[in-house]
């Protein structure tokens, strides 16, 4: 007669299993000695979220192109007046990093604690123009041509929160002509979009950037450094920011050997050395 068949053997192998799952292995992790390597995060790319200044408008999509193609991480402008972008930050707004053009706001977020303090690097020294189209017929050779009765209006960025525009009335200030010219000046929200205001005609100069005259049509001239006081521009990593690691590499990629060429070729001075225009 046939002895039956026990079972005991498998209550030993499913109570076996179960230690197993319980020490958290998996059956998988039996099966397949690769199966740990094969499972291992990857790291997936990032989009950074930039907040920079608009006279950046030309030259960061460049070098945020290059970066692109070095580490396959995209960025993402929002480009416009400095001081509402650090209101921005101020309210919370998730930016990874903030471009200003004027250190000043950056210094203002880092007394708040809002900035990673070490992350706080100058980036270039912007320059003024007054911008003309190229078919203007009005002869613009020193600031004080600005007064001319031909000229009716002239266009700054706006000086409560655009540093390009606190450096166009100190210029102005400067030539003893800010109070005459009052009733001339078109006020733009932000450096671009006082620059456009000449472009579409509705003005007849702008005191503009000279990263955004330099490599697209228009007649400009440069006005004197000494007119205002120097537009150093200033970068960090808000204590906001998603990506933070990223935004570092990001912000050194800036001010190393593949940026600081495109920062020159848009105008600008970089930190530590003096202008050749």
């Amino acid at each position: 007669m046939k002895k039956p068949k026990t079972t005991w053997p498998w209550f030993f192998v499913i109570a076996f299993i179960g230690l197993l799952a319980a020490c958290g292995v998996s059956t998988l992790d039996l099966q397949s000695p690769n199966s740990a390597t094969s499972s291992a995060p990857t790291l997936e790319p990032v989009t950074l979220t930039v907040s920079a200044a608009a006279d950046l408008n030309y030259v960061f999509p460049e070098i945020g192109k290059l970066w692109a193609q070095e580490t396959g991480h995209t960025v993402m402008f929002n480009l416009g007046s400095t001081g509402q972008l650090a209101q921005q930050i101020e309210r919370g707004a998730p930016v990874d990093l903030f471009a200003a053009a004027n250190k000043k706001f950056v210094e203002d977020l880092d007394a708040k604690g809002l900035v990673l303090s070490e992350t706080k690097a100058l980036y270039g020294v912007g320059r003024l123009t007054l911008w003309q189209r190229e078919d203007s017929v009005l002869a613009i050779n020193d600031i004080k041509d600005l007064t001319k009765p031909e000229v009716k209006r002239v266009a700054i960025a706006n000086p409560d929160h655009a540093p390009y525009g606190v450096a166009a009335r100190e210029a102005l200030q400067s030539a003893g002509i800010w109070d005459e010219l009052q009733p001339k000046l078109i006020l733009g929200e932000n450096i671009k979009q006082t620059q456009q205001y000449a472009e579409t005609g509705n003005v007849d100069v702008a005191i503009a950037a000279l990263s955004i005259s330099v490599e697209k049509p228009g007649k400009w001239m440069l006005l004197p450094a000494e007119l205002h006081n120097p537009l150093e521009q200033m970068l960090a990593v808000p204590k906001s920011a998603s990506h933070p690691e990223e935004a570092q590499q990001f912000a050194a990629f800036i001010n190393g050997e593949k940026g600081r060429p495109l920062m020159q070729k848009y105008g600008f001075v970089l930190p530590g050395e003096e202008s050749v225009l």
